[in-house]
């Protein structure tokens, strides 16, 4: 046998099993403390002086009363009469010299009281109060065997009080990993129950007992027992008083949740990301195999991936600067992967990375024109439905993006129609394949340019929110769960793409992201409107081509629109493809065309050629 891994072995356990014990018994051994140093502190030559001038004087009254109790005695017996006058006199005597000793043993009781005995005199006496009679007790009972349980109680009694101020008072090991920052060295030894416990007091957090901290993937957690009318509210009322006793910076999230158990606390200190070893960059490997899942990121304090519905509508909110577009990009890039993407781009610089790639609308015309075929897909998806006899669409999945959501609506708020078709799609379109995705820097739905409108907020379940602003906007980015505050993020480099997933917990979350060059390699798939019955369209772009002789005149940008729906093109984006113009002459031409009856829209937003229409 190893003789010195044995007792290696056994003196981990026992140190193991002590440090457990530990956080239990500091309470009492803090409460000896407490009241050994108020004792220590009352003993002073001033009351010890008032304490001895008591005793003096209660025993003068003792005696005099004692002596006026033997002249009252010796008065009755000299005379029967109760009423003779050395009777009476005695009885006075008798009842004045009582009175002075009542008074003067309330002096002593309270000069005792401002010099009492030490603490540990008082348990000496009281362990003497059983003690004593146990080991007689223990002779007594014995006849031919001796009887010991009554001392042997006794001496429990006694090992129990000495042992719990022993562990109590002694210094627990704290272990700390090597690996660990000297602030979160420094964190760990503060979280200490013997620390706490002897500090917690003057920040206001008497009451409360740590548990040896643990250092995890997140940072440092420990758990914090919770005594007398302590509840973890209160306690989370008091994290400045936390932060000020830990010594932690400004900066440091400090979380403090319910455990597992009443009258516990879970304290969280995140001085370290779980998401930091791994990279954040988006790749299409990130697509889960579940079909109605994407991945939105990893969990700072678990390292676990989170995953958020594909079909639920989304509304993602973020003050400038915080990675809100970036963030958004691998949610974006999932949907066109999975479906069709219509990116009506109210600000148009993301619109210049997503238009080789997907469907896009920027210009006044091109986002109206989005907005009627997407709600014209919508309703053509139903009669389809309607047609086959199926309550949930079972196709590909049109997902409308919208972003700034600010801007949008101040293009469409004075147009009812249109606003109204974009309403319909947020709470029609999910049950027919198109979901209404919302993204906006202003997650406020009243004012004179809100970033979402108060009849779509309510539609838009799955809500993730960067930094916002302040308080209100908190409360319309992440609905009842406001109170994970993502108006407290940090700003920060470090924190871009940090936030919150509505019902996940206050933990942050760190998003994927996809750069520029992670877009344009995806591959080109431009959603267009189905065409009903009796319709057709060109399945590329038409481009046109001259083979005869000029005209006398150059070709104007009108008859170059008119020219390029003649030979079929049917949408603003289908006519810029065709002619090369950009898409504001197009929308231009467009419109004047159509005011003058040459070319004529549809009600599913197709143009036609005004002969044909007719």
């Amino acid at each position: 046998m190893d003789w010195k891994q044995a007792w290696s072995t056994t003196v981990n356990t026992t140190n193991s099993a002590l440090d457990s014990l530990t956080p239990v018994c500091v309470p009492f051994a803090a409460r000896w403390d407490l009241e050994a140093d108020r004792r220590d502190k009352l003993r002073t030559p001033e009351h010890l002086k008032a304490l001895m001038a008591a005793q003096k004087e209660h025993n003068a009254a003792r005696s005099t009363l004692s002596t006026a109790k033997s002249q009252k005695l010796t008065a009755r017996a000299a005379s029967n009469n109760p009423f003779a006058a050395g009777r009476r006199a005695a009885r006075v005597a008798s009842k004045a010299a009582a009175r002075h000793e009542r008074d003067t043993r309330a002096k002593l009781k309270a000069a005792r009281v401002n010099y009492p005995s030490t603490l540990k005199a008082r348990a000496i006496q009281a362990h003497s109060l059983h003690s004593v009679p146990s080991v007689v007790t223990s002779v007594v009972m014995s006849t031919s065997h001796l009887t010991l349980w009554p001392a042997a109680t006794s001496v429990v009694l006694i090992g129990a009080n000495v042992a719990t101020l022993a562990l109590g008072r002694r210094r627990l090991r704290v272990p700390v990993d090597e690996s660990v920052s000297v602030e979160e060295r420094q964190l760990m030894e503060r979280l200490d129950p013997s620390y706490w416990v002897e500090h917690a007091p003057d920040r206001g957090l008497s009451g409360t007992v740590t548990t040896p901290p643990a250092m995890e993937p997140g940072g440092i957690r420990c758990e914090i027992r919770l005594d007398g009318t302590w509840t973890v509210k209160t306690l989370t009322d008091k994290v400045d008083s936390v932060r000020a006793l830990l010594g932690a910076r400004t900066a440091l999230r400090i979380r403090i949740t319910s455990a597992s158990r009443g009258g516990w606390a879970v304290l969280s200190l995140a001085t370290r990301s779980a998401a930091a070893g791994v990279s954040s960059l988006w790749t299409p490997e990130r697509i889960p195999s579940d079909p109605l899942a994407m991945s939105l990121g990893l969990d700072t304090e678990t390292g676990d991936e989170v995953l958020i519905p594909f079909d639920e509508r989304l509304l993602v909110s973020g003050a400038s600067g915080t990675g809100k577009s970036w963030s958004f990009r691998p949610l974006m890039a999932t949907a066109h992967l999975r479906g069709d993407l219509l990116l009506i781009d109210g600000k148009g610089e993301e619109a210049n990375i997503w238009e080789p790639v997907c469907r896009v609308a920027v210009e006044r015309d091109d986002i109206t024109d989005g907005v009627d075929e997407a709600h014209a897909e919508m309703t053509r998806r139903k009669a389809d439905m309607k047609k086959r006899g199926i309550s949930v669409w079972d196709g590909s999945q049109l997902t409308v993006v919208v972003d700034e959501g600010q801007v949008i609506l101040a293009l469409i708020m004075k147009d009812k129609d249109r606003l109204q078709r974009l309403i319909e799609l947020s709470s029609l379109g999910r049950s027919r394949g198109v979901v209404l995705w919302w993204a906006t820097q202003y997650p406020l739905t009243d004012g004179s340019a809100p970033g979402v409108h108060k009849l779509i907020a309510p539609n838009l379940l799955t809500r993730f929110s960067l930094r916002v602003a302040g308080t209100t906007q908190a409360q319309v980015a992440l609905d009842d769960c406001a109170h994970y505050a993502p108006h407290q993020i940090p700003d920060g480099r470090e924190y871009r793409g940090h936030g919150y997933l509505k019902g996940y917990g206050p933990r942050m979350l760190r998003t994927w992201t996809l750069d520029d060059a992670g877009v344009r390699a995806l591959p080109k798939s431009i959603w267009s409107p189905a065409q009903p019955p009796g319709g057709s369209s060109p399945s590329t772009p038409l481009r046109l081509v001259k083979e005869t002789p000029a005209a006398s005149g150059a070709a104007t940008n009108r008859d170059k629109v008119l020219a390029a729906v003649q030979y079929g093109a049917r949408t603003a984006k289908d006519v810029a493809d065709t002619t090369g113009l950009n898409k504001g002459t197009v929308s231009r031409e467009i419109k004047t065309l159509t005011a003058s009856g040459t070319l004529h829209r549809t009600a599913d937003g197709r143009l036609l050629p005004g002969q044909q229409a007719a």
